[in-house]
């Protein structure tokens, strides 16, 4: 009858055994709330529980308790954390345990405002574009990095960027500043150099090539314009300026009264470089500028075939030839559209 008894505890102690190590390394979690769980700074150990459970990711916080103890999980970390379907209460607790969080891939493209820049960064990180726009503004953070409110964008080059969603402020930025220095290696600074260019007037010039054509093959000649417009002392006249001190990215075309904006970054009634970036260049205008051809061009005007291609000249009798060409196809084109779709 013994012999009966302690088989029968036996058994009931493995079947409890069995079962308990099945919830903590049996699959707990779905994915029903989303793949990924985020711990905010300052949380405690209990918003993490009930954070679980609100989200789905597991159905009670017993076993979760029981796993955590085990593991001796007590001290919060704050990030993004990954959590598949089927995985167990063990590896979910070891994961949080060990701060292991999947970082993020920030992608900056193409920006035109550290407003951008922050509203972009507020969407994907912990700091909301409130505290981002806060750094980016405050001099006394920006002039260690010998920078200004109007030079900031220069650093933000169109990379990806991997930081973990919990990143603060500087640090994100930081992560940006380290990829600028990165960028300008011993031979790009020469290049600059023997244009008489600091690496800011370099970005600042790409910027403006940026905007102005999005065809590779023009970028190299435009920036030979803009260089050559310098050299003699010729405001560089660039429309993109205008819009970008008009903070108006919509604008069709520009006006006579568009050019008398009061603004640094009006290039009509300012000679020389504008104090910043109008943008963030690509890489290879970046690249267009520093290797820009020497020629004679100090003219340039979109082609009349339409094509994303420009015309360069060197004297304002072409120039406004190719200028009338381009105006007179462009009106057909709309007087043709208004017979097509009429009001």
């Amino acid at each position: 009858m013994k012999k009966k008894i302690i088989a029968g505890i036996i058994l009931l102690l493995l079947i409890a055994g069995g079962f308990a190590g099945w919830k903590l390394f049996g699959p707990a979690t779905t994915t029903a709330g989303g793949e990924f769980f985020y711990i905010r700074t300052g949380s405690t150990y209990s918003d993490i529980k009930e954070g679980l459970v609100s989200k789905k990711y597991i159905n009670s916080s017993n076993w979760f308790d029981l796993a955590s103890k085990f593991l001796r999980y007590k001290k919060v970390k704050p990030g993004r954390y990954k959590i598949t379907k089927g995985m167990s209460l063990v590896k979910l607790v070891r994961m949080l345990r060990a701060g292991n969080q999947s970082q993020v891939n920030f992608v900056i493209t193409k920006i035109r405002t550290k407003e951008d820049f922050a509203r972009k960064a507020g969407k994907q990180f912990e700091p909301d574009s409130l505290q981002i726009i806060s750094f980016l503004n405050n001099m006394d953070s920006l002039s260690d990095y010998g920078l200004d409110t109007n030079t900031v964008t220069a650093v933000m080059m169109p990379l990806t960027y991997t930081l973990d969603w919990n990143s603060s402020p500087e640090q994100i930025f930081q992560n940006c500043f380290s990829a600028y220095k990165r960028f300008w290696t011993k031979e790009r600074l020469a290049k600059a150099d023997s244009l008489n260019l600091t690496r800011m007037e370099v970005i600042t010039l790409a910027s403006i090539v940026e905007e102005e054509t999005l065809k590779k093959t023009d970028k190299p000649l435009m920036a030979s314009v803009y260089l050559n417009r310098i050299r003699v002392g010729m405001p560089l006249q660039a429309d993109p300026t205008i819009k970008f001190a008009m903070k108006d990215f919509a604008l069709k075309r520009i006006l006579s009264t568009h050019l008398k904006t009061v603004s640094p970054y009006n290039t009509y009634l300012n000679r020389g470089i504008p104090p910043g970036p109008i943008c963030t260049p690509a890489i290879e205008t970046i690249d267009a500028v520093l290797d820009a051809p020497r020629t004679d061009y100090l003219y340039f005007v979109a082609s009349s075939k339409f094509d994303g291609s420009s015309v360069f000249t060197t004297n304002l009798t072409d120039h406004s030839k190719y200028a009338r060409e381009y105006q007179q196809e462009l009106t057909r084109r709309m007087d043709s559209a208004k017979k097509v779709n009429p009001k």
